[in-house]
């Protein structure tokens, strides 16, 4: 069997790292969705040291709080220096967004620039579906 390219450290990397918290506000109305996106979202990668860029977009349909953006903008720059792959970081943020705002549903999604001919584009939603058996 072939050895791994990358090591257990690399895949875990980021991932129980402390950021900052993403404040909340109370929200006032219910059943709409709101959409913010980062267009110029970085982090590294933690397996080559090479810089990522994209854009992470967050949708969610707020239940009794909404996320305050300031805050929201501090915790996603918080990833620029963090050792993380692409798949981590839209999970991670999706997990982040679940435990401050408690949304009716989200979804997050990464759309990263090509780096080396490969382009990505990562989804995760919550509530997270059923895992296939």
């Amino acid at each position: 069997m072939p050895k791994p390219r990358f090591t257990r450290s690399q895949a875990e990397a980021g991932l129980k790292s402390k950021l900052p918290e993403i404040e909340t506000w109370p929200n006032q109305f219910s059943g709409y969705e709101i959409v913010v996106d980062d267009p110029e979202f970085t982090s590294v990668c933690p397996k080559t040291g090479l810089p990522d860029f994209g854009t992470v977009t967050i949708r969610y349909m707020p239940d009794r709080h909404c996320l305050e953006l300031k805050s929201l903008k501090e915790y996603l720059q918080c990833y620029r220096n963090l050792g993380i792959f692409q798949e981590n970081i839209v999970n991670r943020v999706l997990e982040d967004v679940v435990r401050w705002a408690k949304p009716v549903w989200a979804e997050v999604k990464g759309d990263f620039r090509p780096r080396g001919g490969i382009s990505t584009v990562v989804v995760a939603r919550w509530p997270r579906p059923e895992p296939i058996t």
